[in-house]
């Protein structure tokens, strides 16, 4: 088996693009994936100059080439269907221009969420439904489903015209935030080039089986992260759906922007649960079995580490993070 182990850069843009990749390599990793758009900015892949320039491109790639490392994955998360004029129309233009730059690249997989619409036509803001007991609920479903479809099915004809797959992290405040949503995606649409991105964190908190989430999807699972999660004492009173984050300044240093006058809210002091580096919410022998799993359905998947465990720093996260997945692959 020779999956591709490696990282998503986020956690590393605080350096330039060949500062990043030498971590990478110091911790053993080789496949690299970077930000195009969506929630975050895009300092190590510059879109505008790479779908110009053709020698631009040539000379990107042989950043990775020359180091035995392989670009494998343009990551463009953002909410392309929110209804805020700030967001949704520019996360939908970056995900469309990720994809033709993917194509131009030769880099077969686009990480995306699939967005999630406003209630109905007349909203401001995007609503989630967390459950929809009352009838009022699959009313605001139908019509986002709707919205999805139409969408989704133009991002996939797009895909398929660069010959690039469109990986959906299955993440909560989405349409498609499990198995079950992304098929149902895939179904509506009839894509061919649409599928998902196993990150199994978000699935953790959910309380669901990610091994049995992998092979529920099959080869609709395009791509990977290797990210943990672990329930926390604090799920004793609030669950999993709890709501209690608090506002962070406009002026506070170091926020993190989702759109044009937002951005990432702050944490309870006690949450039920927190993202944690590879290895510590689940052990090795765990990680192993992701692995095998992925690797059941593609034995060249790329597997990307996430790093967001504020306990520790950037580096040291993601060299802890780079040891468990290696000592997990090994074991294969």
């Amino acid at each position: 088996m020779a999956l591709k182990l490696g990282a998503y850069t986020a956690c590393l843009h605080d350096r330039p693009l060949t500062e990043a990749l030498k971590v990478l390599q110091d911790d053993g990793l080789t496949s690299v994936e970077v930000n195009t758009g969506g929630f975050i900015p895009s300092p190590h892949c510059h879109v505008d100059l790479l779908l110009a320039s053709e020698q631009a491109r040539a000379d990107y790639l042989g950043e990775y080439t020359s180091r035995g490392m392989e670009l494998t994955g343009l990551n463009c998360n953002g909410n392309p269907l929110n209804p805020l004029p700030g967001v949704g129309p520019k996360h939908a233009d970056d995900l469309r221009r990720t994809i033709e730059l993917a194509g131009l690249l030769g880099v077969k997989n686009v990480v995306a969420m699939s967005g999630t619409p406003g209630s109905d036509s007349d909203a401001r803001y995007p609503s989630w439904v967390v459950n929809p007991w009352d009838g009022v609920y699959m009313d605001v479903l139908d019509y986002q489903w709707e919205l999805a479809a139409a969408f989704w099915s133009d991002i996939n004809a797009l895909a398929r015209a660069h010959d690039v797959r469109v990986a959906i992290e299955m993440h909560p405040h989405n349409l498609v935030f499990s198995p079950v949503t992304l098929k149902k995606l895939v179904e509506l649409t009839g894509a061919t080039n649409v599928g998902a991105e196993m990150d199994p964190s978000h699935l953790m908190w959910q309380g669901m089986d990610v091994v049995a989430c992998v092979r529920e999807l099959g080869p609709l699972v395009f791509h990977a992260a290797a990210k943990d999660a672990m329930i926390t004492s604090g799920v004793d009173i609030r669950g999993v759906l709890d709501t209690s984050f608090g506002h962070v300044p406009a002026d506070a240093p170091g926020k993190v922007p989702t759109g044009i006058g937002f951005w990432c809210t702050a944490w309870p002091e006690n949450p039920a649960w927190r993202f944690v580096a590879v290895g510590v919410g689940h052990d090795v022998a765990y990680w192993t079995e992701f692995l095998r799993a992925l690797a059941e359905i593609d034995p060249d998947m790329a597997v990307n580490i996430e790093h967001e465990d504020a306990n520790y720093s950037r580096l040291d996260g993601l060299a802890l993070a780079a040891e468990n997945l290696r000592a997990a692959a090994e074991k294969l």
